[in-house]
């Protein structure tokens, strides 16, 4: 497959938009880095382990492709024609191979799309990890709270008015009402002192 907007080819059977897609991320970097690109990209676990994999199976393909460029791509159909009996087999084969052009497929419109669904994703990643860093500032902040609490057993009754103070107007209110107790107390804890 030869794609007109990258000039790279590629077997129709090797061909899918993943791997390309990681063809073109994986050639801006050099093959000496191996396992850094994971860390080079900010991956970590699976993700990282998966293009590491890639990218030595990657290097390892273009190893080969040298290899077999450097051997003499024509075919010597006397050879065959001298080894064989059948010698029709070899005309037709020699006919076939004279006569074969490689199809050349554009694949741009698939190439856009993968870049417009890329930078959807980014554009998703990075809301993401916007709101996730929020949370986890939140989050950090009430672990110190919980942290640097003291137990209930030391704390006055002052000290929580204070950290809330709504419960102070809530008692004040029942106080000013009449009632001594919170609603449903006598039902959820009976006084024992009749028994």
């Amino acid at each position: 497959v030869s794609t007109q907007s990258t000039g790279q080819t590629c077997s129709t059977n090797e061909y899918h938009l993943s791997p390309l897609r990681w063809l073109l991320l994986l050639a801006q970097f050099p093959s000496s880095t191996g396992a850094k690109v994971g860390t080079q990209l900010g991956l970590r676990g699976s993700t990282a382990t998966a293009l590491s994999n890639f990218k030595k199976r990657h290097d390892d393909a273009k190893r080969r492709v040298q290899v077999l460029s450097e051997q003499p791509t024509t075919v010597d159909f006397a050879h065959y024609r001298s080894v064989l009996k059948n010698t029709a087999v070899i005309d037709e084969i020699e006919q076939y191979f004279k006569t074969f052009k490689p199809k050349t497929y554009d694949v741009s419109k698939q190439i856009k799309a993968i870049e417009s669904f890329e930078q959807v994703a980014i554009k998703n990643a990075e809301e993401t990890k916007s709101k996730v860093e929020v949370e986890l500032k939140s989050l950090e902040k009430a672990l110190a709270d919980i942290e640097g609490a003291r137990p209930w057993d030391q704390t006055t009754v002052d000290e929580l008015a204070q950290a809330e103070p709504e419960i102070d107007a809530y008692t004040a209110r029942l106080v000013k009402d009449g009632k001594w107790m919170p609603p449903g107390y006598q039902e959820r804890f009976p006084n024992l002192s009749v028994l």
